[in-house]
Formats: C-alpha cells, sequence, structure tokens
C-alpha cells in the first residue's frame, strides 16, 4: 500500500470513527477501526500515524481483553520503536506480538511480525539475525501461499545478500 493509499484508508476508517452505529444494530466501538489503522500504519512505517493510532489501539485491545488486537498493537508499537531508533523497546514490543499470535497460531500474523523483527535486526545492523528472522517469515508467507509478502520477503533477504 503506497503512502497515498494509508492516506485514503486513513480518510475512511477516520470517518467510520464519526459514525452513530447504535441506530444500526452495529456494535459502536473503535477497536476494530484502531487495531485496523494501527496494522496499517505499520506497514506502511508511518511514524505519525502510528503515534496516533497505536495507543489507540493498544488502549481499546487491553479494555476487551482482546488478544489478537492486543498483538497487533504490539507489533505497531515495535515498529514504531524501530522508526525512532528505540530498539530495545521495539525488540520487547515486537517479542510480546510475536508470543501472542503464536499461542492461536496465526501463520500470516506471525509471518509479518518475523519481518518487522528483521526489519529491527537490520537497523541495528545485524545481518545474521535479519537473515534468520527473515526466513522464518517467509517459511511462513510460503505455506499460506501470500505471494506479494513472499516476495517482499525475498526482496528484503537478496538486499543482505542471503538469497
Amino acid at each position: 500500500m503506497a503512502e497515498g493509499e494509508f492516506a485514503l484508508v486513513g480518510q475512511h476508517m477516520e470517518a467510520a470513527l464519526k459514525m452513530d452505529l447504535s441506530t444500526s444494530g452495529m456494535h459502536a466501538g473503535n477497536e476494530d477501526a484502531y487495531a485496523l489503522l494501527a496494522d496499517a500504519a505499520a506497514e506502511q512505517r508511518n511514524q505519525a500515524a502510528l503515534q496516533k493510532y497505536a495507543p489507540l489501539a493498544e488502549e481499546t485491545a487491553t479494555r476487551i481483553g482482546h488478544r489478537l488486537y492486543m498483538a497487533k498493537a504490539h507489533r505497531a508499537w515495535g515498529v514504531a520503536h524501530t522508526l525512532a531508533g528505540d530498539y530495545r523497546q521495539a525488540e520487547a514490543r515486537l517479542q510480546q506480538s510475536l508470543d501472542l499470535f503464536n499461542s492461536y497460531p496465526v501463520p500470516w500474523q506471525i509471518g509479518r511480525t518475523l519481518f518487522e523483527m528483521g526489519e529491527l535486526a537490520r537497523a541495528q545492523a545485524n545481518a545474521e539475525q535479519a537473515g534468520d528472522c527473515y526466513s522464518r517469515a517467509l517459511r511462513q508467507f510460503e505455506e499460506l501461499g501470500a505471494a506479494p509478502y513472499a516476495a517482499r520477503t525475498r526482496v528484503a533477504l537478496e538486499n543482505l545478500g542471503q538469497v
């Protein structure tokens, strides 16, 4: 998703947050929207959106006790911390995300989190660890047939000189 696409998704999600769903019989909570917005911001590495939506996603996931949304919030925070250069916090958040996703398991989410762990290791110039994380992510994506994510992960491995 390009940066402009995030803006478009963000506009639609922001509009949805303002809708009064109580008269339609739909659940009026914002937890779905916050989880989606934080997740999209993480995937796009959009620091401003991460700072806005990661706290909201975490707060609502905590309030309703939704473990999958909490895992997404941890991953969003992990990406935000990676981008900010706070690698210790990034590692802690990404590991929390991975632990939660592994408890279900949800292979695509595990793969996405492993990819972000690879990005964190790459940012720290740890090519060996980055390669391990990317390789593990690639296995998840290939098993699912998630071709775009597998291709992106192969590029990351190639950039490390490990393919």
